[in-house]
């Protein structure tokens, strides 16, 4: 069973609840996604650390009911 890109923002906004994502669903088929996360919590850390904690977000649907994500993450300016 796919995630919808609702249920994947709102995992993502519990997460991260300043975030601004941008989310596209790139095959139709709600199993391949390109995100773009921008927040503050991502200050100070690597970017593989910034990945983890978006995969974390995830609470172990990566792989299982989301096959596919191209993930961009980012810091605020401010």
């Amino acid at each position: 069973m796919a995630m919808s890109s609702d249920q994947i923002k709102a995992f993502f906004l519990e997460a991260f609840p300043d975030a601004l994502i941008e989310l596209k669903d790139l095959a139709g088929d709600n199993d391949h996604f390109e995100a773009t996360i921008t927040t503050k919590a991502f200050r100070g850390k690597s970017r593989v650390q910034q990945h983890q904690m978006v995969y974390e977000a995830l609470q172990g649907h990566m792989g299982t009911r989301l096959h596919a994500l191209s993930l961009k993450t980012k810091i605020p300016t401010e």
